[in-house]
């Protein structure tokens, strides 16, 4: 009788080791699948922008003629989104194209005339929404990702990490010369 009660309490145990790491593995699986519907996210907003860029370009080009080295940036930066394959690499792509967006924009500033045109007005908005939408889906995959990468070190998910091999994921981070000031100009000298 005895060695039944402890069979059974063994038994016991081991089904609630079993499921506690079936826990641990799903909890695992759905992070993953999180952090994978985060990164889409931001996807179906870089498409976006993606594809409203040559629209852009195009409205500037007419008034911006002798600046052609901004409008080449922008084009050149576009295509090393197109050609990113890595993980990284899609980080590092966005990351300049976001860059010479900026430089557009600033650029656009000495262009009173095509600040004027209504489609610039219209396209130039419709990035910036773009942009702040990006900023928000970033914000919320880097968090996905904090959250993952933490419960992989922590104990005992640790052990249902290593043994199933869930790597590590890397957050959304931005150039370094971002953290910079920026430098405001009235025209004065």
């Amino acid at each position: 009788m005895g060695g039944m009660i402890t069979l059974g309490i063994l038994l016991l145990i081991v089904l609630g080791l079993i499921i506690f790491f079936v826990i641990i593995y799903n909890g695992f699986v759905a992070l993953k699948n999180n952090i994978n519907q985060d990164w889409s996210n931001i996807d179906v907003l870089l498409k976006q922008r993606y594809d409203e860029l040559p629209k852009l370009i195009k409205v500037c080009e007419g008034y911006m003629q002798h600046e052609q080295k901004t409008l080449e940036a922008v084009v050149k930066a576009r295509s090393m989104v197109n050609s990113a394959q890595s993980e990284d690499q899609k980080l590092q792509a966005q990351n300049a194209l976001t860059d010479t967006l900026k430089s557009l924009f600033m650029v656009v500033e000495r262009y009173p005339d095509l600040k004027a045109d209504a489609g610039f007005r219209q396209l130039s908005n419709r990035i910036s929404e773009i942009e702040d939408q990006i900023a928000d889906r970033r914000e919320l995959y880097n968090a996905s990702v904090t959250i993952y990468n933490t419960r992989l070190d922590q104990f005992p998910d640790l052990i249902i990490a290593r043994a199933f091999n869930f790597d590590s994921r890397t957050l959304w981070k931005i150039d370094p010369a971002h953290r910079q000031d920026v430098e405001v100009n009235f025209g004065q000298s």
